[in-house]
């Protein structure tokens, strides 16, 4: 009798995104294979082999692929629709060469993540598949955040050293920027405002593996090490986007824990705040200014500028945009909106399909929270609702889809949204068995803590 091994332990679709989510997070963002015209990033191969991957999982019922609607899998296809519909409104005229090279490649990128997304939400079929990715999700950002910290205290450039032979930097970008008297780190991305965000969006995973590790006994020092960097990460970024994103991502979470939990956490922020005005000088102060002196920034009056020019582009293609990637922020001014750059290279059809993806990623979320009964994936289920909720808010306030690893994050974050939903369906579908609940209960007694 041939006895076969058990899936998990099987290299899957958990496989393919856990190694693609440590490329956009240890890997420096910006790295391209040497030796290839086209500017081609291991994220970027990763992605096409897993879209590779996942069309032929769709060709045949014997590998495990889920098929049938979802709401984040719909999403993502009509993403794409809006993009080749657009693609082919502005090649069908003339383009000069610059922007054509410059949506050529946009578009390619856009479908790689795309595939990520997609393969994420039909490859992981189980929710102990799905926590081992986005674990490795929270590993690789805190990493990243490492990276940052030792920048903005020591001021040495780790990134630099972690560029893998066969690999170059497809643009000279200075991953230390300044701003008051401190050094902004952007750790191995390629921006501090991309830092911040980042960490912003992986904090509430973060919290979520925190707290279960201390509800159940398991080990939890790992985790709140993680959340411990990312937090400092994001307030060192200083970067607004940063600084409401991690308040979207409490204002999401704290009203789901218990009472006592929600005042032991406040109280936590607080402490946390303290910490870093007395270990950092002029940190809190510098991060405030950042609101209450907006009046004052000089970089408001280029982007009233640029949204006067943005207002013409609309006005001339109003439903599918002047092209993807074809708006220059060198030429033309920097938007620092992912929603008015989207009407401006997409159209109204583009903004439609984007916030179509932010919503299909929060429902999902929702729906699995709703539909399911264990308090694992409960408290997943709000951490992916509130990372999606970060990605959606920031996106008003910096160009989301300009930055490699938080866009790369984003279609994953939004795939396991989907895989979770498909994963509760399932469950509920094929309930486990008595003797499974038993055994279940003899392999680890789950002991509650921290309920007050």
């Amino acid at each position: 009798m041939m006895i076969r091994s058990a899936p998990v332990n099987r290299a899957d679709s958990v496989t393919l995104a856990s190694c693609y989510a440590l490329v956009v997070t240890v890997l420096p963002g910006g790295l391209v294979f040497k030796g290839i015209s086209f500017a081609l990033t291991p994220a970027m191969l990763i992605g096409f082999g897993m879209g590779a991957l996942w069309c032929c999982a769709q060709l045949v019922t014997t590998l495990g692929a889920a098929k049938g609607r979802n709401p984040v899998r719909t999403a993502l296809f009509l993403y794409a629709a809006a993009h080749l519909a657009t693609y082919g409104y502005v090649t069908y005229q003339y383009l000069p060469p610059d922007e054509l090279n410059a949506t050529d490649r946009t578009l390619l990128t856009l479908f790689a993540v795309i595939a990520v997304g997609i393969a994420v939400c039909d490859g992981v079929r189980t929710t102990a598949r799905l926590d081992r990715l986005l674990k490795v999700v929270v590993v690789g950002c805190a990493f990243m955040a490492v990276v940052g910290l030792i920048q903005f205290f020591i001021k040495i450039d780790l990134a630099q050293y972690l560029v893998l032979p066969g690999l170059k930097p497809a643009n000279e970008l200075s991953r230390l920027l300044e701003r008051s008297i401190f050094t902004r780190p952007a750790g191995t991305t390629a921006h501090p405002i991309e830092f911040g965000v980042v960490c912003a969006v992986v904090i509430p995973l973060a919290i979520h593996y925190a707290f279960r590790a201390l509800d159940t006994g398991r080990p939890q020092t790992c985790w709140w090490l993680c959340l411990a960097v990312l937090g400092v990460g994001a307030m060192v970024s200083l970067s607004r986007s940063a600084i409401i994103g991690v308040a979207v991502a409490l204002i999401v979470l704290i009203p789901a824990m218990p009472k006592g939990r929600r005042l032991r956490v406040l109280l936590a922020c607080g402490v946390f705040v303290v910490a870093m005005r007395l270990v950092v000088p002029g940190l809190v102060g510098t991060l405030l200014s950042l609101f209450t002196g907006i009046s004052n920034d000089p970089s408001i009056d280029s982007r009233q500028i640029a949204i006067g020019r943005a207002q013409e582009e609309i006005t001339n293609h109003p439903l599918l945009g002047r092209g993807v990637g074809t708006y220059f922020p060198e030429k033309y001014g920097f938007l620092d909106n992912q929603y008015l750059g989207t009407i401006v290279q997409n159209g109204y059809i583009g903004l439609a399909a984007l916030l179509g993806l932010f919503i299909a990623g929060m429902y999902a979320a929702a729906r699995a929270r709703a539909a399911s009964r264990d308090p694992d994936v409960r408290s997943l289920s709000r951490a992916l609702l509130a990372s999606i909720a970060v990605v959606a808010t920031t996106s008003a306030t910096f160009d989301l889809l300009g930055f490699g690893t938080v866009t790369g994050l984003m279609f994953l974050l939004l795939g396991a949204a989907g895989a979770l939903l498909r994963s509760v369906r399932t469950t509920a579908e094929h309930p486990p068995t008595l003797a499974a609940r038993i055994l279940q209960r003899l392999r680890g007694p789950v002991v509650q803590r921290g309920h007050g």
